[in-house]
């Protein structure tokens, strides 16, 4: 396997000319609801109206961080997963998937993807915080395009050992329920028995939530199309489920006494193993 530190292949790109500041962008909105800095103008008068018309979507996305944080954790250590692929990992934040992987296992490998320019020019930020014995990388990489991405990837990770495979809230930029199925099911059978998939997503529990998708797509930035439970809950079909199951983010996993004053949320998701 080439090494890493041997295939960083910067692309130079014109930065300044690709990233749009007159268009929102839900990775910059989405770093906005976290108390981030990385976003424009034009993201935070989208994500201030976006909150009058859905009031839990900030909490939606400081509750997602919180199961990406209690699903590494649980992958990086009881279960042993030492190589995990963030798809559309958006930009960072708080506790990152390689800060939390890694503070538990040193070792691990971690492969970031995203195809966004802002994204990219944060990656640098992303690969000085590497222990000496992990890895920390960045692919640029569309998601509709898995093929592509398996081929990126397939230098760094060692695709005949277990990979901890994420997708968190961003498959509802995939145009259709099929499209988002072909996009899972391409990267897991690239993966051996003992991977794991990370998955959730926004559902149509909430009319609140529908709407400010609706509203959001005419505002000129990539169409997001929430999806009822059922469908989400295909994503994990012919895998097995970890405990609690498919259910609330919310709930995973979060130690009891934790849960109280939590707000039920119209996200939904689950940890399953590719038998």
């Amino acid at each position: 396997m080439v090494s890493v530190r041997d295939r960083r292949r910067w692309r130079t790109l014109p930065v300044a000319d690709e990233i749009r500041t007159d268009i929102p962008h839900s990775a910059r909105i989405w770093n906005y609801w976290m108390g981030g800095k990385d976003n424009y103008e034009i993201d935070r008068q989208v994500g201030d109206a976006s909150l009058e018309i859905d009031p839990d979507i900030g909490e939606m996305a400081t509750e997602s961080r919180k199961f990406l944080i209690r699903a590494v954790g649980h992958l990086a250590g009881e279960v042993g997963i030492r190589q995990f692929l963030d798809i559309g990992t958006g930009l960072p934040t708080m506790r990152n998937t390689h800060e939390v992987a890694q503070d538990i296992a040193p070792d691990a490998h971690v492969v970031y993807v995203d195809n966004d320019p802002l994204v990219l020019t944060h990656a640098r930020a992303l690969l000085t915080s590497v222990t000496d014995e992990g890895v920390t990388t960045y692919v640029e990489a569309d998601f509709n395009n898995p093929e592509h991405i398996l081929g990126e990837v397939s230098g760094i990770l060692d695709l005949t050992r277990p990979v901890g495979v994420m997708f968190m809230g961003v498959l509802g930029h995939a145009r259709t329920h099929d499209d988002l199925l072909r996009i899972v099911r391409t990267v897991l059978a690239a993966v051996p028995p003992g991977s794991h998939l990370v998955h959730w997503d926004g559902t149509t529990d909430s009319p609140y939530y529908v709407r400010m998708c609706e509203e959001y797509s005419k505002s000129g930035g990539v169409p997001y199309y929430p999806r009822t439970q059922d469908q989400l809950r295909t994503v994990f079909d012919g895998l097995e489920l970890l405990e609690p199951g498919f259910g609330k983010i919310t709930h995973w996993r979060r130690p009891d006494p934790e849960r109280a004053g939590v707000r039920d949320i119209a996200a939904y998701g689950g940890v399953a193993r590719k038998p």
